[in-house]
């Protein structure tokens, strides 16, 4: 009787044992999540957990996000909408407002006027929920 060594034998292409070692590999894959994630070209970007993010109209760069812990305090701010344009503005918000908010009520606001080279002397309505 002949002994064959299996240790260096791999399954034939259509073999069963090729389909099962193919079906465990499948279902071991079966779990994995795969991420992608892109960078900039997002006018309006998506809120960090628990956050709110404004829609801003005329949009060139800027972002308007309320962290979770700031609608939580339910304080008013001054939010700073600059993100990745090439100048600033700033979104008042009263407590009241904050508070419609994180209550999922619409709130409109008016940005700072202010200057850019490219735009000049402007300003953007922001609009959260």
């Amino acid at each position: 009787m002949e002994h064959q060594d299996k240790r260096n034998h791999s399954p034939e292409p259509d073999s069963p044992e090729r389909r099962a070692l193919l079906q465990g590999i499948l279902v071991m894959l079966s779990g994995v999540t795969i991420t992608i994630a892109a960078c900039g070209g997002d006018d309006n970007p998506t809120s960090p957990s628990g956050s709110e993010t404004g829609v801003i109209s005329a949009n060139h760069g800027h972002e308007a996000i309320i962290l979770s812990a700031q609608l939580t305090a339910g304080n008013g701010l001054t939010l700073q909408i600059r993100g990745t344009a090439s100048h600033p503005h700033t979104v008042d918000l009263s407590a009241a407002e904050i508070g419609q908010i994180a209550a999922n009520q619409q709130v409109s606001k008016v940005s700072s006027t202010d200057n850019s080279n490219d735009f000049g002397l402007h300003s953007h309505t922001v609009t959260f929920n």
